[in-house]
């Protein structure tokens, strides 16, 4: 058998047979899909494809070092906030550096709030 050594991450050694690097754009299409699945969770609150109405929660564009340091310190209870911590303790590190990269390459757009909307009663309109 084949084996490849690369390094990934924080210079990790990391051993890849032959056979995983043809299954390597099966597990990447699996990944980014995974990573948009946990991404559109995170557009309640912080807006399609990270780009929230108020620029405190903008995700698009975020830098990618300064969303994981934040996401671990949510995860690690260090950082606190309404509900980040329960979210941040429900993902592993490479999710975190999946949406770390996913949110870094989504364009800022800027945004505004919606006017609210008058809501007439007994159905004449």
């Amino acid at each position: 058998m084949f084996l490849i050594v690369t390094t990934i991450g924080f210079l990790s050694p990391m051993v890849v047979s032959a056979e995983e690097l043809k299954n390597e754009s099966v597990n990447v299409a699996s990944r980014q899909l995974h990573t948009r699945s946990l991404a559109a969770s995170c557009a309640a609150c912080h807006g399609t494809n990270g780009n929230s109405v108020g620029d405190n929660a903008k995700l698009a564009g975020k830098d990618k070092v300064d969303f994981v340091s934040k996401m671990f310190a949510f995860k690690s209870g260090e950082r606190t906030a309404t509900v980040m911590h329960h979210h941040a303790k429900g993902l592993n590190a490479q999710e975190i550096a999946d949406l770390a990269e996913y949110f870094n390459k989504q364009i800022p757009h800027a945004t505004t709030a919606l006017a609210p909307q008058n809501l007439s009663v007994g159905g004449s309109n």
